[in-house]
């Protein structure tokens, strides 16, 4: 617990600030501030066009290949870089961008830079032998990265960019996948894995009369450089004459607010709902430490940054940052004579301790005070991705930005001429959508493509009544393909080290099939079940926290959750996943799969 903490704990009352929390939560429940997306394919396509590269035609591929990867992000790349040391030698990607990267090859946007410890983020530094710069990285160094790893593994060779798949159907009796893509492809593969991320599908919000905007307008993740002049790091020239909105406060929000703030002759940032901003306090990596890291340092590191979201608070906070900032007040109550057993109560204390500094620092950062209460979070500190930025709370004291606080009811309209809240107009030139991407659908639609599993049976049909996995990773139905997502797996908010985790997995399953000549592999009817009943046994209380959140993505916008038990991570934590699925490799029987349609020795989980 920092000094802020500390002289916050004496001064909070516990249940007046639950009630706040109550009463914020409601002013935005979707039956009285409907939230509603649009499906951008229809009527504003051009606005998921690639800025970024030209696509350049190509002949159709027509091949086989071992394992066929779709997507080329983080989850993609580490998938084919442990299938290429397992030993398999034909792994494409396809990547609908142009280059890989996944959501840094996309959102580049100013101020783009990575809200989670450079060290444990990026994948794979000692074995591509890389440190990065500083200890937040920028988007362009997490770019270069991906195709450092790329490069590093050979997965150039067989990838197809700017490219996206349209089917993937299993043939039974060649046991292998036909995969056909929109430029014309139709090729093969005897294993499939799916990464598309959960950040893949830019969404807009459907406000009433958003198609009559006559200005200019376009998404965060498609930046529009040739409209506003500059790039990630430079200023943007062209928007010295220009009145500009954007439209949200999320994590994505926090970090181009400031350069548009400094380059816009106006800014007004529209808000639903504010987001919890606390300092990032970014620095250069000090040479001398890097170079006394000993081997094995980054894996060490990861775990103990996971660890802080568990109950494992005996494994020492080696990053030290606002995102473990609870469980370090949880261990000093602790060191204070707090008991063990109040461990879930000394959590939610602190909680509130934490939240209350964080408004506390926007008092004294912000100048005007009617601006400052409107950015104030009351909410818990999870339910909302917690934001670090130094300069976003600054930006609001500049004379040409201004919050336009929706009172949790969102944007009425827009005109022709720019957006209407609580009946005032706002005119603008340009609208900036920073909002987010579609995450609550379900995966079939996302996706964007055919599955057909055996017997033509279609993931949507398979999963009408909820979803059903192994291990998050294997659908029963769906043979030789590999899902990669948190949904009935394994969840840190460092996302890459569960992608790491169950690419490690796959990579085992895959290089063992090879080696053993296993033609088909799948999840039996009894495992999966199993996996999914214990799925919905743990996940009560992360169901409970989450319907007492201010409406936002993790709870799909405050609405339902009828299906939500079952598309919830392992409720038992990243850290025990993680043992689960190597206590799995190391008994060797591919229990709960079976092989060439035949049972393994206990045929469950």
């Amino acid at each position: 617990m920092n000094d802020g903490m500390a002289n916050t704990a004496q001064a909070i009352n516990i249940e007046a600030l639950r009630e706040r929390y109550r009463i914020e939560r409601d002013r935005r429940t979707p039956d009285k501030a409907a939230r509603a997306y649009l499906d951008m394919s229809a009527d504003f396509s051009d606005m998921l066009d690639d800025p970024y590269t030209d696509v350049t035609p190509r002949a159709p591929v027509e091949d086989e290949v071992d394992v066929l990867v779709v997507g080329g992000g983080f989850g993609g790349l580490m998938t084919a870089a442990r299938l290429r040391e397992a030993g398999v030698k034909r792994i494409r990607l396809i990547e609908a961008g142009g280059d890989v990267g996944g959501t840094w090859y996309w959102n580049r946007y100013p101020g783009a830079a990575c809200d989670v410890e450079s060290y444990v983020y990026f994948p794979l530094l000692e074995e591509t032998g890389y440190m990065p710069r500083e200890r937040y990285s920028k988007a362009a160094e997490i770019l270069e990265h991906s195709r450092r790893i790329a490069r590093h593994f050979d997965l150039y060779d067989l990838a197809l960019f700017s490219t996206q798949v349209t089917s993937v159907i299993w043939d039974d009796s060649a046991a292998l996948w036909r995969v056909e893509t929109n430029r014309g492809d139709r090729m093969s593969a005897r294993f499939v894995v799916l990464t598309t991320g959960p950040l893949n599908k830019p969404k807009l919000p459907a406000i009433s009369g958003i198609e009559s905007f006559a200005g200019h307008s376009f998404h965060t993740s498609r930046w529009d450089y040739d409209y506003t002049g500059g790039s990630a790091t430079e200023p943007m020239t062209k928007l010295a004459d220009k009145r500009v909105a954007i439209i949200g406060t999320g994590a994505t929000a926090i970090q181009c607010v400031p350069p548009l703030g400094r380059d816009a002759r106006q800014l007004y940032v529209f808000q639903r709902t504010p987001s919890s901003v606390d300092a990032r306090n970014n620095s250069l990596t000090d040479p001398e430490w890097a170079a006394a890291l000993t081997p094995g340092w980054q894996q060490r590191r990861i775990e103990s940054f996971t660890a802080q979201f568990t109950d494992r608070l005996d494994i020492a906070n080696e990053v030290g940052d606002g995102w473990t900032a609870l469980a370090d007040a949880v261990r000093q109550k602790f060191a204070q004579g707090r008991p063990v057993a109040e461990a879930p109560a000394l959590l939610e204390e602190a909680d509130f301790e934490k939240m209350a500094e964080i408004r506390q620092r926007i008092d004294g950062i912000v100048q005007d005070k009617d601006t400052a209460e409107a950015l104030k979070p009351w909410f818990s500190l999870f339910c909302k991705r917690p934001c670090f930025h130094d300069d976003y709370l600054p930006t609001f004291n500049r004379e040409n930005v201004t919050l336009v606080d929706t009172q949790g009811l969102g944007i009425e309209r827009i005109t022709e001429k720019g957006l209407v809240v609580d009946g005032k107009e706002y005119e603008v030139d340009c609208i900036i959508y920073a909002t987010g991407f579609d995450v609550s659908s379900d995966f079939a639609k996302r996706a964007g493509f055919d599955l057909r599993g055996a017997d033509g049976i279609t993931l949507r049909s398979k999963w009408r009544g909820g979803m059903s996995t192994l291990h998050g990773m294997h659908v029963r139905g769906f043979p030789n393909l590999f899902f990669i997502s948190q949904a009935q797996s394994g969840m840190s908010v460092n996302f890459p080290h569960m992608l790491s985790v169950q690419s490690e997995h796959i990579a085992h399953i895959v290089a063992r099939c090879m080696s053993d000549d296993i033609r088909r592999i799948e999840a039996s009817e009894q495992a999966e079940q199993v996996w999914t009943d214990k799925i919905v046994e743990l996940s009560g209380e992360r169901i409970n926290f989450l319907e007492a959140c201010t409406p936002g993505y993790y709870n799909n916008e405050g609405g339902r959750l009828d299906f939500a038990a079952r598309s919830m991570p392992y409720g038992g934590g990243p850290l025990a996943f993680t043992q689960i699925l190597e206590d799995w490799r190391e008994q060797g029987e591919f229990d709960g799969l079976e092989l060439d349609g035949k049972l393994t020795r206990k045929g469950d989980a």
